[in-house]
């Protein structure tokens, strides 16, 4: 398993799935068993789950997301890879920017994601050097 090969194609399906709402792109990487943990409190279990919190976002957003990822960074099955994104929920901006810990099955399907993050209301480009 190359799990820096898995982290880029997570990354890219993110980076190209979240401004077109292509949701299929994103539930397609995850393991049917998988499980994504949107918040500690809320985990979206298989990708039924995790189909439904990712549409619940994107419904919400009126314009096309902003998005950059930067390149994974690797330990064993492990990756993590920071992000940052300008969404328009109710055509208002909101900045997040975050990491998501992805842990990939034997097939290099996320097994395991964990997001964190921070958000403000406003729209706020990324520190210069961070996603180049």
């Amino acid at each position: 398993m190359d799990v820096r090969d898995a982290a880029q194609r997570w990354a890219d399906a993110w980076a190209h799935g979240w401004p077109t709402k292509d949701v299929e792109s994103i539930v397609a990487l995850q393991a049917t068993d998988g499980v994504h943990w949107a918040s500690l409190f809320r985990p979206c279990r298989g990708r039924d789950g995790l189909r439904a919190y990712v549409e619940e976002c994107f419904g919400e957003e009126t314009r096309p997301a902003e998005v950059w990822f930067a390149a994974p960074r690797c330990d064993g099955a492990t990756a993590t890879v920071e992000y940052w994104a300008v969404t328009y929920p109710d055509d208002a901006p909101l900045t997040i920017s975050g990491c998501t810990l992805l842990r990939f099955d034997a097939d290099t399907l996320v097994a395991e994601s964990r997001d964190y993050s921070h958000a403000r209301e406003g729209r706020f480009p990324p520190p210069a050097g961070i996603f180049d």
